[in-house]
């Protein structure tokens, strides 16, 4: 191994051992609270040698969330190859959002980070052209399923396909972020299950996707009180 490369190998180690401890930093504290010295101090490095690596901690924590994002577009992938007809991938990619935001909670809550636009402007360029690449990477996983279902039949064809992911999506989010934040106060005080809100929501988004022949063979399914796996 030459020297430039043993240099490159031991620079991404070294920003992977700082991704470890901001990671570990921003899942016990938030974006908010952390603080650079904290990372620093949890990487057993000086603050100094952090912004050789990451310009401001706004980019330290895109660059972990990004780390989300590649798990669940691997999630989403490995579901896609798992199920067929189209519409039950399409039902299990819900389900695998939901597993995500339950398995990796911290990830799922770091998302919202695009919810504060306040927050974009500490961002570099560079570092949010990469989010942005990675966001693209896994959104076109999620559009190409439903683009798949327009060209079998089974999703209605003027529709269009990120516009469908779009809406699924949004429901989704919505629905999951009530469940992290407010599940037993919305159960204890409504009677409402933001479990089976959930499904209840995505069966209806689909259903209302469906071309006539899918809808025939597929809604007494979604209608179904129980929800069940689409087989």
């Amino acid at each position: 191994m030459g020297i430039h490369e043993r240099k490159e190998r031991e620079k991404e180690h070294r920003r992977e051992e700082i991704l470890n401890a901001a990671q570990k930093t921003f899942f016990e504290k938030g974006l908010q609270s952390a603080t650079m010295d904290e990372i620093a101090e949890a990487a057993e490095l000086s603050k100094g040698t952090l912004y050789l690596y990451y310009s401001s901690k706004e980019d330290l924590y895109l660059a972990v969330m990004m780390r989300g994002f590649d798990l669940l577009r691997e999630m989403m992938v490995e579901t896609i190859n798992k199920y067929s007809p189209t519409v039950k991938t399409i039902w299990e990619l819900a389900r695998t959002y939901l597993d995500f935001s339950k398995k990796h909670t911290n990830y799922f809550r770091m998302f919202h980070f695009f919810q504060n636009p306040s927050l974009h402007r500490q961002v570099s360029e560079d570092m949010m052209a990469q989010c942005n690449t990675r966001t693209g990477q896994l959104w076109s996983v999620f559009v190409e399923v439903f683009q798949k279902g327009i060209d079998e039949g089974v999703i209605r064809p003027d529709l269009n396909p990120m516009e469908c992911a779009v809406i699924m999506w949004s429901s989704s989010d919505a629905i999951l972020t009530r469940m992290d934040y407010e599940q037993e106060r919305w159960k204890d005080q409504l009677n409402v299950d933001l479990t089976r809100v959930f499904f209840r929501s995505n069966a209806l988004l689909l259903q209302s996707m469906l071309t006539e022949k899918a809808d025939k063979q597929y809604t007494s399914v979604l209608e179904s009180d129980s929800i069940p796996q689409l087989s």
